[in-house]
């Protein structure tokens, strides 16, 4: 694996969940692979789970890893092509990019859209400017479309909470949230259960949140929510904002939150969620904390998927 930036960089998905479950039952089981290396993290935007996550992972693979808040702690940064520095930025990601990949082996980058220009978003020319001028692997540590990390974590907890000889069915949920917030995980995560083929997925929102289609795939789409729910095995909830009316909000039903009574509906699904939470507006108090809610659990393994995404990096150096 020379990147990590979407599920396209995985050559076989089942290998990388089983590894990283077997990270889960021994976290030390490479603990020299990673020793002498030297992981950086680049936040342009705020982390818990993911920085924290990372960082531990990579200390279990005996890596040093380097935080760097770019955005309080650095210069500006310009991404633009042929543009006139005599604004606010100070340094272009041409001159950054190369000298990080002198002092990294691995670099880790966090950024996220604008949500105010469709084309530059999904262009991902942060992200893709660090993997051009680097010249070392890059990991997404989500971008301005995708979450990779997070949906690879997904999968594994999917995959070890479900026995049956059958195709789950998996529900991706729209709710309503406060603010506008991007597509990235809810794209991220219909790319990854799409990839990964062995699911009956459907995804649910109200007319106007769309996904980019080259996202959602064959994936079943209804504005009905119940009939989404109907006999579920796992139920995915996040908010996006619109991706036509790009960043938009049309909708903020409150009706559209997953409670304990919709989960009636269900195959007595277990529930999903990326965290931070909004409670009582995208998920009852009563699903985070009942029997049901996997959010903890998905929360922990993002460890495990970090650990298998870096030894794989590392054995391909």
């Amino acid at each position: 694996m020379k990147k990590f930036v979407s599920i396209h960089d995985v050559t076989n998905l089942d290998a990388l969940v089983s590894q990283a479950l077997k990270y889960k039952d021994d976290p030390l089981a490479d603990k020299s692979l990673g020793v002498g290396k030297r992981l950086g993290l680049l936040f342009l935007n705020p982390s818990m789970r993911t920085r924290i996550s990372t960082q531990v992972a990579a200390q279990n693979l005996g890596m040093e890893t380097v935080v760097f808040n770019v955005g309080q702690e650095g210069w500006a940064l310009e991404f633009g092509e042929g543009v006139v520095m005599n604004g606010t930025t100070v340094e272009h990601v041409k001159d950054a990019a190369p000298v990080l990949g002198l002092y990294f082996d691995i670099l880790g980058i966090r950024t996220f859209p604008s949500l105010k220009n469709k084309e530059e978003d999904y262009s991902e020319q942060f992200i893709q400017q660090f993997i051009r001028f680097s010249n070392i692997p890059v990991i997404s540590l989500e971008s301005a479309t995708l979450h990779p990390l997070q949906s690879l974590t997904d999968i594994i907890t999917i995959t070890e909470s479900f026995r049956e000889k059958r195709k789950p069915k998996v529900v991706l949920t729209w709710a309503p949230h406060v603010k506008a917030l991007p597509q990235c995980v809810a794209n991220s995560f219909a790319q990854w259960v799409n990839g990964w083929g062995k699911a009956e997925f459907v995804v649910t929102h109200p007319k106007g949140y769309e996904l980019d289609e080259q996202f959602t795939q064959q994936a079943k789409i209804t504005y009905s929510q119940a009939d989404a729910l109907k006999d579920a095995d796992f139920v995915y909830v996040k908010n996006w904002s619109q991706y036509r009316e790009y960043g938009q909000v049309s909708s903020q039903d409150p009706d559209w939150m997953l409670t304990e009574n919709k989960l009636k509906l269900t195959n007595q699904a277990k529930v999903m969620h990326c965290l931070p939470v909004r409670r009582n507006v995208e998920l009852s108090d009563e699903i985070l904390d009942g029997t049901n809610s996997l959010v903890t659990r998905q929360a922990g393994n993002r460890v495990w998927a970090a650990q298998a995404v870096l030894s794989e990096i590392l054995k391909s150096k």
